[in-house]
């Protein structure tokens, strides 16, 4: 995938036709971790969840997700939500910490900065992902997927 200097959303900088063709691409190395997705996501349509394509996103979303602690996760293109929209606000995974002080985000900014790292990574962003934390604010694919939701930005852990 294409990130602009910036380290912001997929570089909007390439002819529209690349772009796609960058796009697609990222979607088809994720299908592995998509298709998980969809299996967890469906497991939860008989209790109550529905899905729907959110295109801003590049993911299908599964809403109303019946089990868990509650928030979203990601799987390749695939968001499985427990609430009723990605609109929601949440803090973010330092705040949450105690680490400092900041402002709430859209739980959806954040996990498309997920979809995208899974669009660059594909199959690797799970070991990769557990391998640098798992779900904690120490994980630099949470603090960048929060600091994409901040500021619209940064998205790739080690971008500047």
């Amino acid at each position: 995938m294409a990130a602009d200097a910036r380290g912001g959303q997929l570089s909007p900088r390439l002819p529209a036709a690349l772009l796609a063709a960058t796009r697609v691409l990222g979607i088809a190395w994720a299908v592995p971790c998509t298709l998980l997705g969809l299996l967890v996501g469906a497991a939860g349509l008989p209790f109550g969840a529905h899905a729907h394509l959110r295109r801003a996103d590049c993911a299908i979303v599964f809403h109303r997700w019946p089990w868990g602690p509650g928030g979203a996760i990601t799987f390749g293109n695939v968001i499985v939500h427990t609430g009723d929209t990605l609109d929601s606000p949440c803090v973010t995974y330092a705040h949450r910490a105690g680490l400092r002080e900041e402002a709430r985000i859209r739980i959806g900014d954040h996990e498309r900065a997920h979809v995208y790292q899974y669009m660059v990574l594909g199959v690797l962003f799970l070991p990769l992902y557990l391998l640098l934390g798992g779900v904690s604010g120490r994980n630099p694919f949470e603090r960048a997927a929060d600091r994409y939701a901040l500021t619209g930005r940064g998205w790739w852990p080690w971008s500047r």
